[in-house]
């Protein structure tokens, strides 16, 4: 013989059943609480320097750095070699080629990117150009670094032309061009060009 519960138990039970389970569907049916406020996220980047700074104390020491350790100068006195002479001066043209490399990214900073056309390129030729001539000065390539400062000179004076010399206030009515490579360096350059051929 089973034993069974009195009815005011099946009654307290089935009383305190449906109350959780009408709490259960009132809890599920609540919206969730709106996060958090959060602070506004940092920048990605800082770009605070002024693009005249950033090719002033980034950009262009870089340049020389490298340009000072390639090819030779012609004086009275005849031609002098420019390839360093000892760790310290490969050193100063591998860094400066590797400034060169980082400066094309970060002429491509959102805040620094003009555009996404020629901006863009001139900056990421500007890196695989400075990485070809950290590759040249690691190799102790004379000739491969005289070639690489040949080329980083025609990006740098193409995109200033573009990006420079239209803005800056001319005294005569049209913008100063850079100027041109020394007469030295030009017969060098159209001498090479010609053995290329």
């Amino acid at each position: 013989m089973s034993r069974l519960a009195p009815p005011d138990l099946w009654r307290t039970v089935l009383a305190t059943g449906g109350v959780v389970a009408v709490t259960a569907l009132l809890w599920g049916c609540q919206r969730p609480a709106p996060p958090a406020a959060q602070a506004p996220a940092a920048p990605a980047y800082n770009v605070t320097l002024s693009m005249k700074e950033v090719m002033g104390h980034v950009v262009d020491p870089g340049a020389w750095a490298f340009w000072r350790a390639s090819g030779t100068v012609t004086s009275e006195t005849g031609e002098q070699s420019l390839t360093p002479t000892t760790e310290q001066g490969w050193e100063s043209a591998e860094s400066g080629a590797a400034q060169i490399a980082e400066s094309g990214n970060l002429l491509l900073l959102p805040g620094r990117k003009r555009d996404d056309g020629d901006w863009a390129t001139y900056a990421r030729t500007l890196s695989r150009q400075g990485l070809e001539a950290k590759a040249a000065v690691e190799a102790r390539d004379t000739r491969k670094m005289f070639e690489s400062g040949a080329a980083i000179y025609q990006t740098c004076t193409g995109c200033h032309a573009k990006y420079v010399m239209p803005y800056l206030p001319p005294s005569s009515g049209k913008p100063t061009p850079l100027p041109d490579w020394p007469a030295d360096v030009r017969a060098r350059q159209a001498a090479h060009d010609a053995t290329k051929h």
